[in-house]
């Protein structure tokens, strides 16, 4: 199991404990983004080596901080 963090910019669009999908954009850089769909959360930026393999995830928490809100996603790695 690990646990990666999700940028979500409004609340109320999932609920902990709903499954997601998580789908990868990676640019010719080597480097890659993860969103949580349908673009409800962005991770940051990931090389080569830490890549998530999991396309699926569910969500364990969601926290809220003056930058906005955070999906704590639990994936099968």
């Amino acid at each position: 199991m690990r646990l990666e963090r999700f940028k979500m910019e409004r609340p109320g669009l999932v609920e902990v404990g709903q499954e997601v999908e998580i789908s990868e954009r990676s640019p010719s850089t080597g480097r890659y983004t993860y969103l949580v769909e349908p673009s409800v959360a962005m991770s940051g930026i990931y090389r080569t080596t830490e890549r998530i393999r999991a396309r699926k995830g569910i969500i364990n928490k969601i926290e809220e901080t003056d930058r906005g809100f955070y999906l704590i996603v639990e994936v099968e790695e």
